[in-house]
């Protein structure tokens, strides 16, 4: 059985993630913003769930997380699932989080980051973007390319200890997606669960939707947009991810 950090988990298809994992048999860390939202994930704690607590568009909070969870048992797999759909905190939410974790969380061999089919209309390029959340500079489309860019650059770079590979999990009926969205929510979250704990499913690299590869939008599949993303993120937080 495996041991897994869900970003995200308090509601949605971070909570439905961690609630399947754990009928599982497996080890679930859940995630929450902050402790008044600790009473949402209870009845995943009476079920034997471990829980961090951080705001993750504040960096030093994630940092913190980060070295609570280190000093912690060993962490098999990470999925990324928390996001933010507006605002400043976009870029810490939904991209430098995820760096933050995967650089940081160094037990865990198998990363499965949440983007979206809304990545195709992103732009990749870095110009212009305050990583910091002072100021909205990217649209969720952006933080959504630039997520699985970063899930196939550390696929390239961590090949072949770790896993990486990035999730369209379709409009399902969540907060952000609202109570009309048209897809299949159970099929919103079965991938992720596949990819993080499958032992018959050594794929990494990938871009998926509902349990099948499909072909991501050019930014994310060009080598060198892939580099530079990772050279301004470390360059940006004061935190390498390793060459292993």
């Amino acid at each position: 059985m495996a041991r897994i950090l869900i970003s995200g988990s308090t509601d949605g298809l971070g909570r439905a993630t961690a609630e399947a994992l754990l009928e599982q048999g497996h080890e679930v860390i859940v995630h929450a913003r902050s402790p008044g939202r600790v009473d949402a994930v209870a009845e995943l704690l009476g079920r034997g769930a471990d829980v961090v607590i951080a705001d993750l568009a504040d960096r030093e909070a994630v940092l913190d997380a980060t070295r609570e969870l280190n000093d912690g048992a060993a962490i098999d797999a990470v999925i990324h699932n928390a996001g933010v759909l507006s605002g400043p905190s976009l870029l810490p939410v939904n991209v430098v989080a995820p760096y933050l974790f995967t650089a940081l969380l160094t037990t865990a061999t198998r990363h499965v980051y949440l983007s979206s089919s809304m990545h195709r209309g992103g732009r990749a390029t870095l110009d212009g973007l305050d990583w910091t959340g002072e100021a909205e500079t990217a649209s969720y489309s952006d933080t959504k390319l630039l997520v699985a860019a970063f899930s196939a650059a550390v696929a390239e770079r961590w090949a072949p200890r770790v896993l990486a590979n990035s999730v369209d999990p379709g409009w399902v009926a969540t907060k952000m997606g609202g109570a009309g969205a048209p897809d299949d929510f159970d099929l919103g979250h079965e991938t992720q669960e596949r990819l993080a704990v499958d032992p018959d499913l050594q794929v990494s690299g990938g871009y998926w939707h509902h349990g099948a590869q499909r072909q991501p939008a050019s930014g994310v599949r060009d080598p060198e947009f892939r580099e530079r993303l990772l050279e301004e993120l470390a360059s940006v937080t004061g935190v390498p991810l390793p060459k292993h």
